[in-house]
């Protein structure tokens, strides 16, 4: 039996879906949410300030705000080949915060990103097998997409 523990940061972000044949291939923008789900087992050493919890939830925000928030909070997402975007962003020069990406930012896309940011700095020092487990990406309150591991 495992515990799990989900926490988020919500970030403005803006994008494009370049191909999208619906009003998605515009500039615009969401109040994303991404949410971190990790399992393992609860730490049991006696007298620390993590015993029974699975991992603090403020060391998981610091982890959420270095890799996620602070990377994409009020910028613009641009897949690497949205030739007209870059054409675009061109005008705005230095004064525009761009993340560049090699993927079309849907929330799809966006979630296994977001997973493959974060997974390698899950962890705590008691050895209590804690690790993520899947990466959700909510774009609107009624859409979310996830990266699951297997």
């Amino acid at each position: 039996m495992t515990t799990s523990i989900t926490r988020w940061v919500e970030t403005d972000t803006g994008h494009r879906v370049p191909n999208h044949s619906s009003k998605c291939r515009h500039i615009h923008g969401h109040r994303y949410r991404w949410e971190a789900e990790i399992e393992g087992d609860v730490v049991e050493h006696e007298g620390v300030s993590e015993q029974g919890m699975l991992m603090d939830f403020s060391a998981v925000s610091a982890i959420l705000n270095e890799y996620i928030h602070d990377v994409v909070d009020h910028a613009f997402l641009v897949y690497s080949d949205d030739d007209e975007m870059l054409d675009a962003l061109k005008i705005l020069g230095d004064e525009h915060r761009t993340v560049m990406l090699p993927f079309i930012p849907t929330a799809e896309n966006l979630a296994k990103w977001a997973f493959e940011c974060i997974a390698p700095h899950i962890a705590t020092e008691y050895g209590n097998r804690v690790r993520l487990v899947a990466m959700h990406v909510r774009e609107t309150p009624k859409s979310r997409a996830t990266w699951r591991i297997d």
